[in-house]
């Protein structure tokens, strides 16, 4: 299957990074958060990548353009009119289809304009921002097994605050740190789509987590895979900070390879 990346949107929650570069190149490390994806993929064989890109989208080409070069090993000899000589390189077996969707184009449009890409197959489809230790291996079986047109993997996130449990006089009886879960199931991405999903969505202006993913819900034709394991977006600074703290501790749960 090909995997399908949104990596197009202009990331205003984490201007403070995105007014220069996409959100998707943000680094994670040494490395953009989108590359962290790609490896998560590419772990479970899925090598094949259908990039959708807006904002800034010319400089995530240029990133891929160049990456090759970055991973290897060069001679450059000027008397030679700037031959260049690769020796050897670490870069990944990937094979990346950049592909222009607009910039003011919705999550819906973006994946309607790279069907040519996608043929009668089905395909996956995640966000340029988060990363998860999802066991993509049972996704898919999980997606075989039902034969849905559509799995999402649902998460219960971590609360943003503690609770207190009051008793009388406003005495505190007990303290409870954030827990996962207060905030119920949410969609973490990491889709698995049946080609059948293209006719859910209408145009550019369409949004894929409203009208095509609430049709599917009513048509009975959208289930959830439960991960109860690691997922963090990387919406805003804070966010970026704590995945950068993780990565340099060597604690990444993302990384799996």
């Amino acid at each position: 299957m090909k995997v399908v990346i949104l990596a197009g949107g202009f990331g205003t929650r984490i201007s403070e990074e995105s007014r220069l570069i996409p959100k998707p190149l943000i680094q994670i490390g040494e490395y953009p958060i989108l590359w962290h994806i790609m490896k998560i993929y590419s772990t479970y064989g899925y090598n094949e990548f259908i990039i959708c890109l807006g904002y800034k989208g010319y400089k995530i080409k240029d990133y891929f353009l160049n990456y090759f070069l970055y991973k290897s090993d060069i001679t450059v000899d000027f008397c030679k009119g700037n031959q260049q000589t690769i020796h050897h390189h670490n870069a990944e077996p990937w094979k990346i289809t950049l592909a222009e969707t607009g910039l003011e184009t919705m999550t819906g449009g973006r994946l309607n304009r790279i069907r040519k890409y996608i043929g009668n197959n089905p395909f996956m489809l995640t966000y340029g921002d988060g990363v998860s230790d999802i066991n993509i291996d049972q996704l898919v079986n999980f997606h075989k097994k039902h034969g849905k047109i559509a799995t999402v993997t649902a998460i219960q996130p971590v609360g943003r605050f503690g609770s207190l449990t009051l008793g009388e006089e406003q005495r505190v009886e007990a303290f409870h740190e954030k827990i996962r879960g207060d905030e119920g199931w949410i969609n973490a991405g990491f889709f698995i789509l049946q080609p059948e999903v293209f006719d859910y969505i209408e145009g550019d202006s369409t949004i894929f987590e409203q009208g095509p993913l609430e049709d599917l819900a009513n048509a009975g034709q959208l289930m959830a895979y439960k991960h109860t394991g690691f997922w963090q977006p990387m919406d805003t600074l804070r966010d970026k900070k704590s995945l950068e703290e993780l990565w340099k501790s060597k604690k990444a749960p993302w990384k799996i390879w």
